[in-house]
């Protein structure tokens, strides 16, 4: 029961840095309490993409006539889209498992704690057997936040986990947080039919992404009946109705179903942490640029760290852990963490916002162009608006990008790699993009 290494929680960060570190030679052991693939894979990034894409193709049929095609009887049937769902859940949890076996990962699906720290290493026990390992990656991921709203509790309200899994459509939905995940479910009800309101407490949706991107896709969604109510504070929950305040005003916001969406937080309870001395800062892990803990020898990885609760940035920081433990050189770099909002229009970014570059006093420039611009774009989005700002210093060096429009998620890469390359336009501009593809509007938006 001896390994070099031992991971706690088989979300994104789990799993990659387990065939990671089995990559390069160690004894991996994984521990997961419930599936293989953790929030992302079971009740987050996949299963939401999955409903909105159905969403989607229903939106598109049903403006068909836009691009001279009629379907006369499209129609959403919610139980055969939860039927895919769930199949695709199974094909990629089976494709992580067959993964990390190809790589000889041990895996224990059993709840796992830190029991103590010896010579060589730590204790862990997990179910009924005792584990040591010489050093720890927890990977325990988040869990969303429940307000302490004065009647919530009486209520059976939803998170996420339950909105994934609804057998029938609400006649009407609030939903409590404007933030990314509330806004998809916000795509995907809106696009169903469903009434949505959204209470939010901020003066914007989508808090620290770009105020531009927040203001475009409120107003989309508010050309679809969507009812927003920001800068509004939600004081009860009362017989179907969200009492909340609004300016020194009170607000009565009646609802089928209510949607908590205000935020999640990193899983730590039950990991025995206090018994090796792990530093925890407002309720999530405190780790360095190699993703090791106050306690040499353990990492944390992903959700659980707090610094940015995203799948892909949870990978690439078990990379980075692995690298360490293995005496690589490399360090975790936080400059170009990619943001997308999967909504209809989706929403990309990258980088520094213009409210960052003002609040720190950075002279910045503004290349903005509108989708429009390209061919690709204009063929697959009839009537279809949008646009790509990158933001660059007095020296032309890009310091963000974001981007407005179906298929942004896909074409901010080349934006990614130029953030955090610090590359300039005119290093951008020099870049081949292929023609005609959507692509091409960052090349026209650094010629800009």
């Amino acid at each position: 029961m001896n390994y070099d290494l031992a991971i706690i929680g088989a979300g994104p960060g789990g799993t990659d840095a387990a065939e990671h570190a089995a990559a390069h030679g160690l004894k991996v052991i994984l521990f997961e309490k419930n599936k293989l693939g953790g929030v992302c894979l079971n009740e987050g990034c996949i299963p939401t993409k999955t409903l909105l894409r159905s969403a989607h193709l229903l939106s598109e049929a049903l403006e068909g006539k836009k691009y001279g095609v009629t379907i006369p009887e499209a129609s959403f049937e919610l139980s055969k889209v939860m039927s895919r769902k769930t199949k695709i859940l199974k094909k990629l949890g089976a494709g992580i498992r067959l993964g990390l076996q190809n790589h000889g990962v041990e895996i224990v699906t059993e709840e796992a704690r830190l029991t103590g720290k010896t010579a060589d290493g730590f204790t862990i026990a997990a179910g009924e057997s005792s584990y040591s390992a010489r050093r720890v990656i927890i990977a325990t991921g988040s869990k969303a936040f429940i307000p302490p709203i004065d009647g919530l509790s009486d209520v059976p309200y939803w998170t996420a986990r339950e909105a994934l899994e609804v057998e029938e459509l609400p006649k009407s939905i609030v939903v409590l947080g404007g933030g990314v995940i509330g806004m998809e479910f916000v795509s995907l009800f809106s696009t169903l039919g469903v009434d949505v309101t959204v209470v939010e407490m901020l003066p914007k949706i989508l808090g620290p992404m770009d105020e531009e991107l927040s203001t475009e896709l409120q107003q989309a969604f508010e050309k679809r009946k969507v009812k927003f109510h920001l800068s509004t504070k939600v004081t009860a929950v009362r017989d179907g109705r969200v009492i909340a305040e609004h300016e020194g005003e009170q607000l009565e916001i009646p609802f089928d179903k209510l949607l908590v969406s205000v935020g999640r937080r990193a899983v730590t309870d039950g990991l025995g942490l206090e018994t090796v001395g792990v530093e925890l800062q407002r309720g999530a892990i405190v780790v360095d640029e190699h993703l090791e803990t106050s306690v040499p020898g353990i990492y944390a990885v992903g959700d659980v760290n707090g610094v940015s609760m995203l799948a892909h940035t949870a990978a690439r920081e078990g990379q980075v852990a692995v690298h360490h433990i293995t005496d690589y050189p490399d360090a975790m770099s936080y400059r170009a963490i990619p943001g997308i909002v999967y909504t209809d229009p989706e929403i990309a970014s990258v980088g520094q916002t213009e409210q960052e570059l003002r609040t720190v006093g950075v002279d910045y420039r503004v290349h903005r162009v509108p989708m429009s611009l390209s061919g690709r774009f204009v063929i697959e989005n009839e009537q279809g608006n949008g646009f790509c700002k990158l933001l660059t210093d007095s020296e032309g060096v890009i310091l963000g990008a974001h981007m407005l429009g179906n298929g942004s998620s896909e074409i901010l890469v080349p934006a990614i790699m130029a953030v955090e390359q610090r590359m300039t336009l005119t290093e951008l501009a020099r870049i081949v993009f292929p023609h005609p593809t959507v692509s091409e509007i960052v090349r026209v938006a650094a010629l800009s």
